[in-house]
């Protein structure tokens, strides 16, 4: 019944797209089973790039006519599983819609596709003194529709806040196929936010097609430092302390040694690898504000014990400090060949304690864990690595990286800051969320999409077979013995 709708819905797209539009051999298919979160996999069973807007609006109305599951997807890099592909479905990618449509440097807004790539739209407006705040560390490869889904962040988040701080509106393609606009061009639209709803849902209301993004003026000076100390816990305690005596840098990244090694092994930024941590901080502002910040803060993270500062001497240094920074996901490959990469939240205050924690679990586990995180709003990121070709190993990290969720929370925290809960941690939703709050969840996604075709099983938990483990599915015993089955 599916195939043959997928042969219907291809015949009618052949009068809609370029033939290159459409992606139908099993192999090409097979390139977009996953996105960032590659132990998680599904092939589609078409996949339509189209060219521009209109041909991305009809594209996804004959689907919805035709009843079939789809899901957007823009440049693949979420780390949630947020666009796996529906196999019995269509995904619908957006890497083509990359129009900078419109630069207002008097308004300070722009108006984009979901195809733009975060740094592009820095580097369009940057003639006019402007660049757009949100950066996450796959700027260079992320789209902003991605950005939006998502609710990105990036290192300078504590600062300038998330991607819903800097889109003031957007047009969105219902899963019923109408088009509306939601937002306005001033901070505070009349009527109730529904652009805010959009940002963040994670594909599961919609396809965002145009995007209205807030510009911030370029500071008028930056300086960025590397701070080295002799623990993790005492890195910890100062950014406590920093934050507490009132200043706000842009950005306060931390990486234990692990991380640090990695990252220097990977860039050759010229980082202290014989250091037990490090803080990034980046101060921005006026020059004399900025300079008096420098002065408190290298006080407090003497006092803290760092052990010496690096601080970047040019726009070169500062680009290799924050090279490393963003390279260490990827870096993390030169540990071991595999990892899981966990994004909750704790309080600032917890952070001493939730490090040795987990510090605790890898020794434990037997399994290295690079903590390298934005720091400043608490937002970890461990990295928990093992070797897939050892039995045993993936599904040991899995129940480390479950624990170090099920820490958080206890801690007052939230299972996800900017990477999403998609389906990476759906089975996590009932112990941070009441059945009454998830029931509202899907009432408000029922209103948006009464079909429930638009990106299914994402975000929201569905019932499943008693025993289902968190993590990549698992089928039940009484599915291998063809007792039951998953719905």
């Amino acid at each position: 019944m599916v195939a043959s709708r997928i042969d219907l819905l291809i015949d009618r797209l052949r009068g809609v797209v370029d033939p290159v539009a459409l992606i139908l051999e099993a192999g090409e298919r097979q390139a977009y089973s996953c996105d960032g979160l590659t132990s998680h996999r599904a092939v589609p069973a078409l996949v339509v790039v189209p060219a521009d807007r209109l041909e991305l609006v009809a594209c996804v109305r004959e689907v919805i006519a035709l009843g079939l599951p789809w899901v957007a997807r823009g440049a693949g890099t979420g780390l949630s599983g947020g666009a796996l592909p529906d196999e019995e479905g269509v995904l619908v990618v957006t890497s083509r819609l990359k129009g900078i449509l419109e630069i207002d440097p008097f308004s300070r807004v722009a108006v984009v596709e979901p195809g733009v790539v975060n740094l592009e739209l820095s580097r369009a407006v940057l003639l006019y003194g402007l660049y757009f705040a949100p950066d996450p560390s796959s700027q260079i490869a992320c789209s902003i529709g991605g950005n939006v889904a998502e609710n990105s962040g990036g290192a300078h988040c504590f600062k300038y806040g998330f991607t819903t701080h800097h889109v003031l509106a957007l047009e969105l393609l219902l899963p019923t196929g109408e088009l509306l606009w939601l937002g306005s061009e001033g901070m505070d639209g009349p009527g109730p936010d529904l652009r805010g709803v959009v940002i963040g849902s994670e594909g599961t209301l919609g396809i965002v097609t145009r995007i209205v993004c807030r510009l911030l003026p370029l500071p008028e000076t930056r300086r960025t430092f590397l701070a080295y100390f002799d623990s993790v816990a005492a890195a910890a305690e100062a950014v406590s302390d920093v934050v507490s005596r009132g200043i706000t840098p842009a950005a306060i990244e931390m990486m234990d040694q692990l991380a640090i090694v990695a990252c220097e092994i990977a860039t050759g930024a010229g980082l202290d690898t014989t250091a037990k941590s490090c803080l990034l901080l980046e101060l921005d502002g006026e020059i004399d504000e900025v300079a008096h910040e420098f002065l408190a803060v290298r006080a407090l993270l003497e006092l803290h014990g760092s052990s010496h500062v690096w601080e970047a001497a040019n726009e070169e240094e500062r680009g290799l400090m924050w090279l490393a920074r963003k390279a260490a996901f990827a870096a993390a490959g030169r540990v071991a060949p595999a990892y899981i990469v966990q994004d909750g939240v704790v309080p600032r205050s917890a952070l001493p304690r939730v490090l040795g924690r987990i510090g605790d679990l890898g020794t434990e586990s037997g399994l290295a864990i690079l903590n390298v995180f934005h720091a400043g709003d608490g937002n970890l990121h461990p990295l928990v690595t093992y070797d897939p070709s050892v039995q045993g190993q993936e599904a040991l990290a899995e129940e480390v990286a479950a624990k170090i969720l099920a820490l958080c929370l206890e801690e007052g925290g939230s299972l996800t800051g900017e990477h999403g809960i998609g389906v990476d941690k759906v089975c996590h939703m009932p112990e941070m969320f009441s059945t009454e709050d998830l029931t509202t969840f899907e009432r408000l996604r029922s209103a948006f999409d009464p079909s429930g075709m638009c990106n299914r099983g994402k975000l929201l938990p569905t019932p499943r077979l008693c025993g289902e483990r968190p993590g990549r599915y698992q089928p039940h015993a009484l599915e291998e013995a063809g007792l039951g089955e998953r719905w």
